[in-house]
């Protein structure tokens, strides 16, 4: 039986009027994403049709996630609503807080300790608001979500960039920011600027070594981290239907590294399998019933480039195993041409370390792929060369394998089993010599690779493969080996060559678990206390930021601009940070402690115009504050790209800084600044960037008529007593507008 059946049922009862009145209303055949975003429409059936792109639209999704990070920011908003119950079907996921070190026991037992006050908090906040508990170790958010709550033709929203997994079973789903889960669970609109449509055609069907992973990591290579900005994508064609809905699942997983706003797929036999192994025959039994509206109309698919801004076709059985990195997970490699690339750019060739798992590739069919290699290690007289982990996603799935005997086969090469969460993938790894800061290659079955991301260290070359691939890569211990290929030589001295591996996409025995996690809420929380201790330093109450003072901000100093990728992980380092995402004061010590300064070349040290001095980014931001003085932040292209986090939001403007001026924005970063009070601009002329100099005070003209469409101007006021202006686009509407007027847009929910 599902969670939440009667909200389901309800959802596809309301479909056909509204489809049928969008398919009028928009005068042609409709893709899959434009009938499930018609169909949540804020207003219900719709009345107009909307421009790609262009118009703001509320809608009414059917549930929010939440992962316990994120969820501690967006819970102590959603305590200041004012409201006694959550609106719409809400989860927690404590998933991000255990540090992967020794093995899932241990490292369980220890996270539980350290993080007991956070997760006694989350336990009673979601109590006392009607919110689902899965407990740590139940496993990872996006996992969980897929197994549990994710549905055709549904529409949820997540504090998690990687929401979007759940398009695997057929969803809209979105990654934004805490405060835009706080609306939507305080019954409120949740807005979105209509997206453009891509259409990707998967032809043919995969075969040995290829697996769904390298769709997304070709997908990647030819859209590029922000080829997708702004747009759903919509895979479709005879190769989608082959695929598992794991497999779908990793797919639309990784559409968060193209910028996408999410990804998705119509509904097929591979879901309707998925769903009824997962206990939800009654969810396979509705999809079945209304599954004409839970795909495109058949003319879309049939000539898509009338109905999709751009279309990119695939052909599974010619595509190649690739390796996406190192430190951007859109440098798409074929493994054939791996060896090459690596001795051209001096990527290290040695394999140190190779990890499957994580929310993109943790599935039952990824885990018993990698093991059919594994037994091969033994089976051919191999040894393992490298490292090896395995990141369950969830203890359904780990239960399972457990009960078929792959733990022990990966325990029998030396693997180490690490806990059900995120773990390395997020840089909750404690890696032994990390600190050192050498030189070295891992290759991992996760989603991102940016810098430092994994285990903290500059250094470490990260590469994006399929489990399958990493584990082979693992097993020979260098970049050079092409399992599809080349031969390695046993512990006897024969020359042995890897099968293709082999499993199972669901279990046949069916799945099994023990204790899965969950954790209902009470019926009637009114009596729960939720208590914050004052003195705790992980947890803190939230004061309203000020609304603002009705002139235009003059004399900002420049804060830091930074030069090149700038991700959430710049601006708000996860790893050993998030211990602090509850406590805004304290996570805010590392604003931008990641970013590289363009002026001097270094990360974390700018100039202190008031002291003349170079210091940490926090330090002077603080001497800012202190001082009374606003600041400004300069970026490159795609700024703000990766996790969801608000933090990355909350903490300049915590802090005090008043602006944000970019040449290109990620989606969920622009919004979350937003949603903050903060000013989110961008270059109308991106060469202006280059005009930005490092003693420059800032004013921003234009404020006291703040329109819709209409550009702001900023004074530069160099030390030499020069000065010069530039033009600054912004894509605030009106009610974005007033969220900046307000100081944010929870203090409108309040007043």
């Amino acid at each position: 039986m599902a969670f939440d059946i009667e909200m389901i049922q309800a959802r596809y009862s309301k479909m056909d009027a509204a489809i049928s009145a969008a398919r009028k209303i928009v005068g042609r055949p409709l893709t899959l994403t434009e009938k499930i975003l018609y169909s949540h429409l804020w207003d219900g059936n719709p009345k107009q049709a909307f421009e790609r792109g262009k118009d703001y639209v509320d809608f009414a999704p059917d549930r929010v996630a939440m992962q316990d990070a994120t969820a501690q920011m967006a819970l102590l908003q959603f305590m200041q609503a004012g409201r006694k119950k959550v609106a719409v079907p809400s989860t927690v996921h404590c998933d991000h807080l255990i540090t992967a070190k020794e093995e899932s026991g241990v490292d369980l037992k220890f996270a539980v300790n350290e993080n007991k006050e956070v997760y006694d908090f989350l336990s009673s906040v979601t109590n006392k608001y009607g919110i689902g508990f899965w407990k740590p170790g139940a496993g990872i958010i996006h996992q969980v979500v897929l197994e549990n709550y994710a549905f055709p033709g549904g529409m949820m929203i997540g504090t998690d960039s990687h929401t979007v997994n759940a398009g695997g079973l057929g969803m809209v789903a979105i990654g934004v920011g805490g405060a835009d889960a706080c609306d939507v669970m305080a019954g409120l609109a949740w807005e979105l600027k209509w997206p453009k449509a891509i259409g990707i055609k998967l032809t043919g069907k995969l075969n040995g070594w290829t697996s769904a992973k390298d769709v997304i990591l070709k997908v990647a290579g030819i859209l590029t981290v922000k080829g997708g900005t702004g747009a759903i994508v919509e895979y479709f064609g005879p190769g989608a239907e082959s695929l598992s809905c794991t497999g779908k699942g990793t797919i639309c997983n990784m559409g968060a590294e193209i910028g996408a706003t999410t990804s998705t797929f119509a509904y097929d036999a591979s879901m309707e399998r998925y769903l009824r192994s997962t206990n939800r025959a009654d969810v396979a039994d509705l999809a079945n019933k209304y599954k004409e509206h839970l795909t495109a109309d058949k003319e879309v698919y049939a000539d898509p480039s009338k109905y999709f801004d751009q279309v990119i076709e695939i052909d599974l059985n010619t595509l190649e195993p690739y390796v996406n990195g190192p430190f951007t997970p859109d440098l798409a490699t074929p493994i054939s041409k791996l060896k090459e690339e690596a001795e051209k750019n001096g990527w290290p060739l040695k394999v140190e370390v190779g990890l499957i798992g994580s929310c993109t590739n943790s599935s039952y069919e990824d885990i018993s792929r990698a093991a059919s290699l594994a037994k091969q290690v033994a089976a051919k007289g191999l040894k393992t060369k490298a490292e090896f982990t395995i990141t369950p996603g969830s203890e359904l799935v780990r239960f399972t394998i457990e009960r078929d005997g792959f733990i022990d086969t990966f325990h029998k090469i030396g693997a180490k089993v690490f806990s059900n969460a995120c773990g390395p993938c997020i840089g909750m790894w404690s890696r032994v010599g990390a600190e050192k800061k050498e030189k070295n290659t891992i290759v991992h079955s996760f989603n991102r690779n940016f810098q430092s991301r994994q285990d903290g260290n500059p250094n470490t070359y990260a590469f994006v493969a399929s489990p399958e691939l990493t584990t082979a890569l693992a097993i020979a211990g260098t970049l050079a080996f092409n399992p599809l290929t080349d031969t390695l030589v046993n512990e006897k001295g024969e020359t042995v060559k890897l099968d293709a591996p082999t499993g199972e996409e669901l279990p046949s025995k069916g799945f099994a678990v023990e204790d899965a996690g969950f954790v209902a809420p009470a019926a009637d929380g009114s009596g729960v206390q939720v208590i914050v201790d004052p003195a705790s330093t992980r947890l803190q109450l939230l004061a309203p930021f000020l609304a603002w003072d009705g002139k235009d901000l003059k004399g900002l100093k420049l804060l830091i601009k930074a030069k090149g990728k700038c991700t959430t992980d710049h601006i708000s380092m996860a790893g050993p940070w998030l211990k602090f995402r509850g406590h805004l004061d304290n996570i805010s010590n590392n604003l931008l402690i990641g970013a590289t300064n363009f002026f001097n070349g270094k990360i974390n040290e700018v100039k202190n115009q008031l002291t003349g001095n170079f210091e940490p980014v926090p330090q002077t931001q603080r001497a800012y504050k202190a001082a009374g003085v606003g600041s400004i932040v300069v970026g490159d292209e795609n700024y703000g790209e990766g996790s969801s986090r608000e933090h990355a939001a909350m903490e300049p403007r915590h802090l005090g800084v008043r602006a944000v001026l970019v040449k290109s924005f990620a989606r969920i970063h622009e919004t979350n600044l937003k949603k903050q009070g903060m000013l989110a601009l961008t270059f109308a002329n991106k060469e202006d960037y280059d005009k930005i100099q490092e003693d420059d005070s800032i004013d921003i003209n234009g404020l006291t008529s703040f329109a819709e469409g209409k550009p702001l101007t900023l004074s530069l006021n160099h030390k030499d007593g020069s000065k010069e202006e530039i033009t600054v686009n912004h894509t605030y509407n009106s009610q974005q507008i007033d969220w900046f007027k307000a100081g944010a847009a929870l203090n409108l929910m309040k007043a």
